[in-house]
């Protein structure tokens, strides 16, 4: 279908979606012989619009900001780990439980952070900014895992009746978990997967971090989706439910374990807790288009 005809494109920014396509495409590509101002009819003449699914599913996802130190102390006492020594990408390594318990990777912590929670989301979110006391910002970046499933807490919490399904939230997570004490430390270990980072240099503090693509993310255009969907560099249309969202055209630059199937998405929100606060409450079904090229629509 033509993109005139799409529910909010004539509304949408499209410098913005150019802007961010770019970080995808090679520097030979037409997108980048175009000026700004001319982004929608680019866009229009290039591309149609097919449907990936009526029935999808859209969340959030963001950069946190965390308090840590290099070193630990009484406060900064959480770490966050590299790679295992000897690991490989693909490998299995022991559980979330099984590398407390036994201390697999003493000697791999990169940093230090106070709380156990916070640090298990950071994970979730897969990259993160360090803020040192000293005053100055490092970044870390997803590097790998331990190949063990992904258990979702907030759908662990709702099975279990401690919090209400249509009130699940990253706040209302961190509410249990304030209530609960050594309970909810041991909830954590019921996920089985662990994410494995690396410092990341260079980067440009006013960009997102970097994705699966290693390409900067871009706050409310870049999305993370199922790569057996859709392939990295796409152009994605989603039209979410939630009115305050609002139908726009994103690029599939990441991906994530827990996005999975057609339809499944999972929106890039920014960095910091203004943005945390959005992609915690991100949880919404959705409409997924992809833009093809109209020389090569089916």
């Amino acid at each position: 279908m033509d993109l005139t005809s799409l529910p909010g494109w004539a509304e949408d920014d499209h410098a913005a979606a150019l802007t961010t396509y770019r970080e995808s495409c090679a520097s030979d590509d037409a997108a980048w012989q175009v000026v700004l101002a001319d982004a929608r009819q680019f866009f229009e003449d290039r591309f149609l619009a097919e449907a990936v699914s009526n029935d999808g599913h859209l969340t959030g996802y963001y950069e946190p900001e965390l308090a840590g130190a290099l070193h630990p102390d009484n406060y900064f006492s959480v770490p966050l780990h590299g790679v295992p020594e000897g690991w490989e990408a693909g490998d299995v390594f022991a559980t979330r439980a099984e590398i407390a318990d036994q201390d697999l990777l003493l000697g791999r912590e990169l940093v230090w952070v106070a709380d156990p929670l916070e640090a298990f989301l950071l994970q979730v979110q897969g990259s993160g900014r360090i803020l040192l006391p000293d005053g100055t910002s490092r970044r870390l970046g997803y590097t790998g895992k331990n190949g063990q499933p992904y258990v979702s807490l907030g759908k662990l919490l709702v099975a279990r009746g401690e919090i209400v399904a249509d009130a699940v939230s990253v706040q209302a997570i961190r509410d249990w978990f304030a209530a609960n004490g050594e309970n909810a430390q041991q909830t954590l270990r019921e996920n089985p997967s662990y994410v494995f980072f690396q410092w990341l240099e260079g980067l440009d503090p006013a960009k997102g971090p970097l994705g699966t693509m290693r390409k900067p993310l871009t706050a409310m255009r870049s999305i993370a989706v199922d790569l057996d969907v859709l392939p990295l560099g796409s152009l994605t249309y989603i039209i979410p439910s939630d009115e305050s969202i609002g139908p726009r055209l994103c690029v599939a630059q990441d991906t994530g374990g827990a996005i999975k199937g057609e339809g499944r998405g999972d929106l890039f929100c920014g960095t910091g807790d203004a943005a945390g606060a959005l992609a915690g409450s991100l949880n919404t079904p959705m409409t997924m288009l992809r833009l093809v090229r109209r020389d090569r629509a089916t």
